[in-house]
């Protein structure tokens, strides 16, 4: 009586490890780990401020009030 909950436990942990193993390969091929240190110093940086770009467009509605 007790062993029929192994007939689904089995085959839903074999389900689940092969889901893992599927998101692990996309995040290796999507390149997920290929700089684990960057990240880490990156906020150890000071940026330069960057000024936003002048679109023409808002130029043109600038000079026409």
């Amino acid at each position: 009586m007790e062993l029929e909950i192994l007939y689904l436990l089995i085959p839903l942990s074999l389900v689940l490890v092969v889901v893992i193993g599927v998101v692990f390969w996309w995040a290796v091929k999507r390149g997920q780990f290929d700089d684990l240190e960057g990240p880490a110093y990156q906020i150890l940086f000071d940026e330069e401020p960057t000024k936003p770009e002048s679109r023409p467009d808002a130029a043109a509605r600038e000079t026409k009030k």
